[in-house]
């Protein structure tokens, strides 16, 4: 049971390594400033390609609940995530990202009665303080739109993601994915075209670029993300989303010369190891070794004496 369970851990991590490579794809690859069109590009022709293969369309009440999903996950997600990274400072934005386990948790508590527990919480607080050593900087001036669009980011996919957890598919997960990914991309378009305009020249570079972000980073990545919610509960897979600015933060060490000093190392550890705390193969291994510590703890010998018939 242990080693299923971390086997689905490592596979759900797989989605937030993928999303950290984003970062430096973005800002080495892609054309600049045009994060609607970037997040179109991601989610429709994905999700197309995925539909095609799989060829099955929703069914009754799987019509709108496809469609939340789809908005919560990728319509209202993207163009919230990227309003809170124009307009706050880049670390003080990921840092608001890194929030994200404990609305999972508050919402999963409410809407599937998922008890976190307090080590979970523990963790997820652990994980948040990583992430602000790691990325956060002078946090300058604060922004009431960037603000709204971070945390109103982490709420729309925090029930998203218990949504999820809540209504059993009826379908395999790519399947589930490409719904999710249409509905979002065809939301997306009109919003990208009034906001941004035509969409802009592609060159090699932008073409490898968004190949990259759509085939590991967005479908495979969910399909991974996904899996672990069938699979965990929704707390844990939520901690293993933190290994994203860990990925970021390394590939902008060893590419970008970015600097890298003992705070971040600090950060890493921390994130890392709220992360493992968080999932349920560390708790159930530490329930046990707290059982066994008192099965071998001798009673005091004037309980015995009491205890003993008379």
């Amino acid at each position: 049971m242990e080693t299923t369970t971390w086997r689905a851990a490592l596979l759900t991590a797989c989605a937030p390594a993928a999303w950290g490579t984003t970062y430096l794809v973005t800002e080495r690859l892609l054309p600049p400033d045009r994060p609607l069109f970037s997040a179109t590009l991601r989610a429709l022709p994905t999700g197309l390609v995925l539909l095609a293969a799989t060829r099955r369309l929703p069914r009754g009440d799987w019509w709108w609940r496809a469609a939340l999903l789809g908005v919560c996950n990728i319509g209202l997600f993207f163009p919230l995530l990227f309003l809170a990274a124009y307009r706050l400072p880049g670390g003080l934005a990921s840092t608001l990202q890194a929030t994200s386990p404990l609305a999972v948790m508050a919402l999963a508590a409410l809407i599937i009665g998922e008890r976190a527990g307090t080590a979970r919480l523990v963790a997820a607080g652990v994980g948040v303080v990583g992430v602000a050593l790691l990325v956060l900087r002078s946090p300058g001036r604060l922004d009431a739109l960037g603000l709204a669009g971070a945390f109103g980011s982490v709420v729309v996919s925090a029930l998203g993601f218990v949504l999820i957890k809540r209504w059993t598919p009826p379908v395999d997960l790519l399947t589930l994915v490409s719904w999710q990914l249409v509905v979002g991309g065809l939301a997306l378009v009109p919003v990208a075209l009034l906001v941004e305009g035509a969409p802009p020249h592609l060159d090699a570079p932008a073409v490898g670029g968004y190949l990259w972000l759509m085939g590991a980073g967005t479908g495979l990545a969910y399909w991974c993300w996904f899996s672990g919610l069938r699979a965990m509960p929704a707390g844990a897979v939520s901690l293993i989303g933190l290994v994203n600015p860990v990925v970021g933060t390394t590939l902008g060490v060893a590419i970008a010369r970015e600097a890298f000093g003992p705070l971040q190392a600090l950060g890493v550890v921390l994130v890392l190891g709220g992360v493992v705390a968080g999932q349920p193969g560390t708790l159930a291994w530490a329930r046990l070794r707290l059982d066994a510590r008192r099965r071998r703890t001798p009673r005091p010998f004037a309980s015995t004496c009491a205890d003993a018939p008379r």
